[in-house]
């Protein structure tokens, strides 16, 4: 793939009324999932879970791409068809989860490396000709008494920006994912100088593994107050203070943000990225890559029972529909009542 088709790849995940469904729960958080609905997480449960959200009718016009995990990328349908190729077939794009998880970070308490360097090329390369076109890598930072320190904030740039330059090198477009925690008692404007922080630190270190910015996507975090501090923020607030840390770090070369969706309900999640693009154009397209906030209400109307499928898929079509929305700044509060 040339330098070309990897910026036009990227621009292709980042379209008007689109973002991305991240279907790429590891096994440990979708046994999670499934233990709120009472089922049991089998490999079929899995398969048939996924199924049930890849065929939903009309996904296309709302969704760009689609986040698979090591074991989802490798099922098919009941009628034996690739899920890679269900979604090429409609003109979404198959993405696929690298990193091997967040652990501790020596000598730094509280704090964790993102790891899954080793044999990258090779799993990369595999994924490629299992038909993945992009890729992701998350990377977790902490705030709290003291940290983040430098030394964690550097190491998981750099671990991005090397993971980055290897999915350029064959072929994949890049999602790094820098995600900044909800966990704290902190306010906004402590989660804005972290932010910014982690964000400088990602882009230097892109720049010095020489990836292509115009190849490359950024998920992350919103700018929140943290989930137990006493006063949360406005949606307008969230929305400036958001877009303002973002003018200060992030390159306008780089084609896309896609919002990470962690510990906001699936309504705040619509609501504050509907805010940030309702406020103009913007150096970069503004989307989303929701896994619980598209999922979770296609998961309660599931239930594990096959005669549940359309009610599911009807779920996560309203909730793709509403992003879809949001994403162009057009959401209203009036289009929730069409799922009722």
């Amino acid at each position: 793939m040339t330098k070309g088709d990897l910026a036009q790849t990227a621009l292709d995940l980042v379209p008007p009324g689109k973002g991305i469904l991240a279907a790429d729960e590891s096994l440990g958080t979708i046994q999670k999932r499934f233990d709120r609905i009472n089922v049991q997480s089998t490999e079929e449960a899995r398969r048939s879970y996924r199924e049930m959200l890849f065929t939903t009718p009309n996904l296309e016009k709302h969704i760009s791409g689609v986040i698979l995990f090591d074991e989802t990328i490798r099922h098919a349908t009941t009628e034996g068809t690739p899920f890679t190729k269900v979604l090429s077939q409609r003109g979404i794009l198959p993405g696929i989860k690298v990193d091997k998880g967040a652990k501790a970070l020596a000598g730094f308490p509280g704090e964790k490396i993102t790891e899954g360097l080793d044999g990258l090329r090779e799993r990369l390369t595999e994924y490629r000709e299992l038909g993945a076109r992009f890729a992701k890598w998350r990377a977790v930072i902490t705030i709290g008494e003291g940290i983040p320190t430098g030394t964690c904030i550097a190491a998981n740039a750099y671990a991005l920006a090397q993971y980055a330059a290897l999915c350029q090198e064959v072929g994949l477009v890049p999602i790094v994912e820098p995600e900044v925690l909800l966990n704290g008692d902190h306010d906004i404007s402590r989660c804005a100088e972290v932010s910014e922080r982690t964000w400088s630190s990602l882009f230097t270190a892109l720049h010095r593994h020489q990836v292509m910015l115009e190849g490359l996507l950024l998920k992350t975090n919103m700018v929140l107050p943290g989930k137990d501090y006493p006063t949360q923020a406005s949606v307008e607030e969230i929305a400036e203070v958001t877009v303002s840390s973002l003018r200060n770090t992030v390159p306008p070369s780089m084609p896309g943000v896609v919002f990470l969706s962690g510990g906001m309900s699936y309504l705040e999640a619509t609501e504050r990225l509907n805010a940030m693009n309702v406020m103009g154009d913007h150096p970069w397209q503004l989307s989303f890559s929701y896994g619980r906030a598209l999922q979770e209400t296609a998961l309660d109307a599931w239930q594990g029972d096959s005669a549940n499928v359309p009610s599911g898929q009807a779920a996560l079509y309203h909730r793709a529909k509403c992003n879809g929305a949001a994403r162009d700044g057009r959401y209203t509060k009036e289009m929730e009542a069409e799922a009722a």
